[in-house]
């Protein structure tokens, strides 16, 4: 209750070091609400990073109706997929990855934890990609330059290394700053993407037709519901790809917050993407009405250049600026900290100063090496399809303990230690494991991006990518079957038992040091 709430410590200035790993956050110090987390969550998807996500209903020739049925299909379910990942920080003080040890085991948690890495570096290479090239491409027009041609190499490097720089300075400082960088960002960015309505007004067709319909031959047409399904997939992903991150945030907001306050929060921060979305819908409209060969080139970014008025390439700058600093950090900010908890030694902020040098490493290999930034784009789906299953066992989990956790056995894998309710079969949980891993095999198998990835199943549905919908069918079937054949110990629910499935036996297994001797009572709760 709220009147038993200790009383908060003074918030840390946005300068002050965040000190705090995945241990759970002291009460006094959750001094974060919803509001916050929508901000982060929103700020980290406001972004032209998003607004590339939107323009491919239209790359994959959709009309512009039909667009914006498909991106508004992609966002609501994939808002309604994530909003319950909101509700494990609050409760247990840590990010989702720890919390994932009551259901996938202490051992088995690393699978969250790598999840959480992939996503991250994915979708941090990609803000800095899409980010550093539309700031040099606006610059170089803005100060007269070849019309949207590739900028030199020497000016986009120079560009990645500042900004990820900038990314990696606000992810030391940590939850505070980035807190304040988003405040600033939600609403500069927003602003910047709502006057994209004076720039494009005029040359926008609501009524823009698609490649699809009566004029179209008949070979075409037959790729209509694929490229509608594909495209709303893609929109869907945005929000999904937020699953492994939101605890980060959301561990700052008190214990006794209302459930559904969080959920509202980032349902409702989803939903908000729409402003990015749309400008990426619109626009790609534009482009494939005054300058189709971008889109023939899936060229974007330079279309977006090519027909942007003159005085709107210093706000579409800002946008990639501001945008893309919030986009990074986000990503960054939880691969540090759950690395962190990989590796107890160390501490929150060089496990981010390391993970960040490998990924600026990555994004000027990747970039000028070897020029995996579309096949990093197609990584960064595969690794939502695999994350999706993991979402439903969390959410599964959470109903059949009724949001009951032990916050000790959580942290058993982080102190480096054995035993507790979590520890299952020497540590990992064979149900949520069986579950997570049958479901994104299938997932995978079903995956169907033509020219990139075609899982052997992907045909199955005359060319329909159907990957999440079976990872998701499979992993809300699979998980609760095998709870109710196989039931997990007494001890792993809380005092009420379990909802919808029965309990075994109790294991008993105490907390054990690394020498296996068993801690007192009073050890444990320290």
């Amino acid at each position: 209750m709220a009147a038993d709430r200790p009383a908060l410590a003074p918030p840390p200035k946005a300068t002050q070091v965040e000190t705090h790993g995945v241990e759970p956050i002291p009460a006094a110090e959750r001094t974060a609400g919803p509001l916050d987390l929508f901000r982060l969550t929103f700020g980290g998807a406001n972004t032209i990073a998003t607004v590339v996500l939107g323009s491919f209903p239209i790359i994959f020739g959709l009309s512009f109706r039909d667009a914006l049925f498909a991106t508004l299909l992609g966002v609501v379910l994939g808002a309604a997929i994530l909003a319950p990942m909101a509700l494990f920080g609050p409760r247990n003080g840590t990010n989702n990855a720890v919390s994932s040890s009551a259901h996938l085991g202490v051992h088995g948690r690393v699978v969250g934890s790598f999840l959480s890495l992939l996503t991250a570096v994915a979708f941090f290479s990609i803000s800095v990609w899409t980010s550093g090239d539309v700031l040099v491409g606006g610059a170089n027009r803005l100060i007269g330059g070849d019309g949207g041609a590739t900028p030199n190499d020497w000016a986009v490097g120079v560009a990645y290394g500042i900004f990820a720089l900038l990314v990696l300075v606000v992810c030391i400082y940590g939850f505070r700053f980035m807190l304040l960088v988003n405040k600033i960002a939600v609403v500069a960015a927003t602003a910047l993407f709502l006057l994209g309505i004076v720039a494009f007004g005029g040359t926008f067709d609501p009524g823009y037709p698609g490649i699809y319909g009566p004029g179209a031959d008949a070979a075409t047409n037959a790729l209509y519901w694929p490229s509608f399904v594909g495209a709303a997939l893609i929109v869907m992903s945005n929000p999904v790809s937020f699953g492994a991150f939101l605890g980060d945030w959301s561990r700052y907001i008190p214990r006794d917050t209302a459930p559904w306050k969080p959920m509202a929060a980032a349902f409702c921060a989803q939903l908000a993407t729409l402003v990015p979305f749309l400008f990426g819908l619109v626009t790609a409209a534009v482009v494939a009405t005054n300058a189709p060969q971008f889109i023939d080139e899936g060229n974007y970014v330079g279309g977006l250049l090519a027909v942007s008025p003159g005085w709107y390439f210093v706000p579409v700058c800002l946008i990639a600026l501001i945008g893309g600093m919030s986009t990074g950090t986000t990503a960054l900010y939880g691969t540090g900290l759950d690395f962190s908890s990989v590796f107890p030694r160390f501490s929150r902020v060089q496990a981010t100063v390391f993970i960040g040098v490998l990924a600026i490493g990555f994004i000027f290999v990747g970039r000028f090496a070897f020029n995996v930034v579309q096949s990093i784009s197609t990584f960064a789906v595969l690794i939502v399809t695999c994350t999706a299953p993991w979402m439903v066992v969390m959410m599964i989990g959470w109903v059949v303990r009724r949001g009951w956790y032990d916050s000790d056995s959580l942290q058993v894998f982080n102190r480096r230690q054995r035993g507790g309710r979590y520890w299952f079969r020497h540590g990992w949980n064979w149900r949520g494991l069986t579950a997570w891993l049958v479901s994104a095999g299938l997932s995978l198998c079903f995956v169907n991006l033509p020219g990139q990835f075609v899982g052997p199943l992907g045909d199955l549905a005359s060319g329909v990518d159907l990957s999440i919908p079976v990872g998701l069918g499979v992993a809300a079937v699979l998980y609760p079957l095998l709870l109710i054949a196989f039931p997990e110990p007494a001890d792993a629910f809380g005092p009420e038992g379990p909802r919808f499935v029965r309990a075994g036996a109790p294991a008993g297994i105490p907390i054990t040091s690394e020498d296996e001797k068993p801690l007192l009572a009073e050890e444990v709760t320290a």
